[in-house]
């Protein structure tokens, strides 16, 4: 069976190092360093790590806002090189944690993507009316502009956005980061059951261990840009996890005090 995805051996560089990275310097300060793991359809993974790990810079990648400085990435076969970045992204939707409305009310910019690809207006209503069904998205937010969405409420209508278009994967980036519990776990509830009957693939970056633990059947752990741990997430040590990004987090903070 093809891959859905795969990674072998990706290396990020920041611009200023990159012909240096590529000639082979080992003086490179890499943002993501030696990456390789594969995806299959359906699959929930959990990306976690601490700030600067280089969690968000994995999924640009994923949606190609950004290259690899090494390595190769391929798309069920094809490699990324192959394949038209816009092509590519009506597969593979990302979520950033600070998604904009571009000036839309609510109703518009989640009908503005589907009008993009010339779907016909009732197909348009009829998935914008699932999909505020199926997220519980009350009618009073549709004539809101972005100003008049708290932060929390911008992430729902981003995830939204992201879903009507039924992608194939979804990449989000910390959606949960201003949503109370009882969202988060709403949300966790909607990805689940499209990853178990449409076999949507999921990605998120979540610094909320129990969201991610509820969330994944899998974990990616990223530290210091490298791939530590990809592991079933039955047999993930939560605790032990949990103790060790705070104890890091820690520090950090600590440092910047400094």
């Amino acid at each position: 069976m093809v891959d859905q995805l795969r990674l072998e051996n990706v290396s990020l560089a920041p611009k200023l190092f990159a012909q240096e990275a590529v000639d082979g310097s080992t003086r490179v300060p890499f943002l993501l360093k030696e990456i390789s793991f594969t995806v299959q359809p359906g699959d929930r993974l959990a990306l976690v790590g601490a700030s600067g790990s280089g969690k968000t810079l994995l999924l640009r990648l994923l949606n190609r806002l950004q290259e690899p400085t090494r390595g190769k990435l391929y798309w069920e076969g094809r490699p990324y090189s192959q394949i038209a970045p816009v092509q590519l992204r009506h597969q593979i939707v990302l979520v950033l944690q600070e998604s904009k409305l571009l000036g839309m009310n609510v109703q518009e910019a989640l009908s503005y993507p589907l009008r993009l690809r010339h779907l016909p207006e009732r197909v348009i209503q009829q998935r914008l009316q699932d999909w505020l069904e199926r997220l519980e998205i009350p009618k009073a937010w549709l004539d809101r502009n972005e100003l008049q969405l708290s932060v929390g409420q911008r992430q729902w209508i981003a995830l939204a956005r992201a879903l009507i278009l039924q992608p194939k994967v979804l990449l989000l980036d910390e959606p949960t980061s201003a949503l109370d519990l009882g969202r988060s776990y709403q949300i966790v509830r909607v990805l689940q059951e499209l990853a178990t009957t449409q076999m949507v693939t999921v990605l998120m970056a979540n610094h909320q261990l129990e969201v991610a633990e509820a969330f994944c059947d899998r974990l990616l752990h990223l530290s210091a840009g490298q791939l530590v741990q990809n592991a079933e997430a039955t047999t993930v040590n939560w605790k032990d996890l949990r103790d060790r990004l705070l104890e890091l987090q820690t520090k950090q903070a600590e440092e910047w005090e400094d």
